[in-house]
């Protein structure tokens, strides 16, 4: 499947600012089962930015912009081909050893709740309890916009009981490292055309199990990633794996607004 992708992040400040950076995780990777056929990002700085893989093999564009600006306008956009392979993940670029994805971190510390809730299941490293474990994260959890927002942690969205996709996540892989097995919050897109509870932009996890490697599993939708989910970045939670991720000079209040578009392209023929 070839699926399009337009992502604008537009940031509005209130007063102009002098000098701001940006790393930008906004280009997808190729591996087995998705393979980018075009891509291209536009942002402040880009032409002179530089590129470079973080810990996690994720491409990081490192943007700075000097000079008064009221607003910035970022754009990613292109097309990749994506096939099922039934969530497991192959042929990436691979830099941080297992051991640093059992660490957990202040939004994915476990607390009782959610290792009471990871001892109920029948989780272990493979396939069919991960599945357990994955469908008792989306029971747990309501998916319901604006119940929870950047800073909220894994035992915070259990304690409430909503959230959004990186919710779903953080509480997953939180339950999985409670069981001393690795696990990492991967963010990209889903191209969704039915009444799955998620939004263009999307967050799900990927477990090591023996014998498979990486497997994703995405809790908010109760499934592995199929052709329909495109991988753009990973790391140890959602801040690692942002899309955006920058600074500023100045006080100036700032005002975010995303457009992500995501589509299948349709061949022509003649």
């Amino acid at each position: 499947m070839r699926i399009s992708i337009g992502h604008v992040s537009r940031y509005t400040y209130s007063e102009a600012t002098n000098y701001s950076i940006m790393a930008l995780r906004l280009t997808p990777p190729s591996f087995l089962g998705q393979r980018v056929v075009d891509w291209r990002i536009i942002a402040p700085g880009i032409d002179s930015a530089h590129a470079f893989r973080d810990g996690f093999g994720n491409v990081v564009h490192l943007a700075s912009c000097v000079g008064r600006q009221s607003e910035s306008l970022i754009i990613a956009k292109g097309v990749v081909e994506t096939e099922d392979c039934a969530g497991i993940v192959r042929g990436l670029k691979e830099i941080a050893p297992l051991t640093v994805y059992r660490r957990q971190t202040a939004k994915t510390a476990a607390n009782d709740d959610i290792r009471s809730l990871a001892s109920k299941t029948n989780a272990a490293a493979s396939v069919s309890g991960m599945h357990e474990l994955m469908t008792a994260v989306r029971e747990a959890i309501d998916y319901r916009t604006g119940a929870t927002n950047s800073h909220t942690t894994a035992a915070d969205a259990l304690r409430d009981g909503a959230g959004v996709c990186q919710d779903h996540a953080h509480v997953f892989i939180s339950a999985v490292r409670s069981l001393g097995i690795p696990a990492r919050y991967v963010s990209g897109y889903l191209m969704s055309g039915g009444d799955a509870p998620a939004e263009a932009n999307h967050a799900w996890a990927e477990v090591w199990i023996e014998d498979l490697g990486w497997v994703g599993f995405d809790p908010a939708n109760g499934v592995c990633p199929t052709e329909l989910y495109v991988r753009l970045a990973a790391g140890l939670d959602a801040t690692f794996a942002a899309p955006i991720r920058g600074m500023r000079h100045g006080i100036a209040e700032e005002r975010l607004d995303v457009i992500v578009e995501v589509q299948q392209q349709i061949s022509q023929q003649q």
